[in-house]
């Protein structure tokens, strides 16, 4: 493939799945990170990309994109982390869930148990987990937003502020050395936020490529959580802002 060629292959592969890690191009164009390292070099000058900790993206999508689109952002990561997840709750717990891709993926995984009590503010994950295996679902009220069918606001938070469950489980889209957790919306951080203060068990999930982003509005920082779950290793720094903050380290295997 000569060196147009792959840029060309690069920006299609960032049309279809929005973010891409270094490794994951490599193995698919067939050469070594320091090749893709070379060739995404000329593409993030001309601002056609944008680079992060380890992965690349169209500027696009730097913000949070349409909840669609995100749900096909590196999905198998999302998938592994969420099957993982899922086996740590048992049938008949308690589970409160905030909007996000991850989350939605968790909530796919959880169709084989049973007797849950399911609290969220998304639609979609409502809907996956209502009306079966005799599972309860209470969905927090508002209006809903047009790209991921979730409710926010004060009406949204005071609703779950009233329930106290076994894992309060949330996404995030933007994980920093030094500002901890944090989202790109001001209601979206102050739910989640909310949603960490109600579980015995207080855990965020998150694909690796949100490791070293930093969004715009705080949600807590490493002491806010008990545990992180991911699909690969964080940066040093923030491996060990989680370790002395004493929030336990979870990491997807394939």
């Amino acid at each position: 493939m000569i060196h147009s060629k792959r840029h060309g292959e690069i920006l299609r592969l960032l049309g279809e799945e929005g973010t891409i890690t270094i490794a994951s191009l490599a193995g698919r164009l067939g050469v070594s990170l320091e090749t893709v390292r070379r060739d995404v070099r000329p593409l993030t000058d001309e601002g056609s990309i944008l680079k992060m900790h380890g992965a690349v993206s169209l500027p696009s999508m730097a913000g949070e994109a349409p909840f669609e689109r995100r749900m096909r952002e590196n999905a198998e990561a999302k998938r592994l982390i969420a099957r993982m997840v899922a086996a740590t709750i048992r049938d008949g717990e308690s589970v409160m869930l905030d909007t996000g891709t991850t989350t939605s993926f968790l909530a796919r995984e959880l169709l084989g148990h049973r007797r849950l009590t399911v609290v969220t503010n998304s639609s979609d994950i409502a809907r996956t987990l209502a009306t079966v295996n005799g599972n309860k679902v209470y969905m927090a009220g508002g209006e809903l937003r047009s790209d991921s069918g979730a409710a926010f606001g004060v009406t949204a938070i005071d609703f779950v502020s009233r329930f106290s469950v076994s894992h309060a489980v949330i996404s995030i889209g933007a994980v920093d050395a030094v500002a901890g957790l944090a989202d790109y919306e001001l209601e979206e951080a102050e739910f989640a936020r909310m949603v960490l203060s109600r579980g015995q068990r207080s855990l965020v999930i998150t694909d690796h490529t949100k490791f070293g982003r930093q969004g715009l509005v705080q949600v807590c920082g490493f002491d806010g959580f008990s545990e992180l779950a991911t699909d690969q290793p964080p940066p040093r720094d923030i491996a060990a802002a989680l370790s002395q903050a004493g929030a336990r380290l979870t990491i997807a295997a394939a």
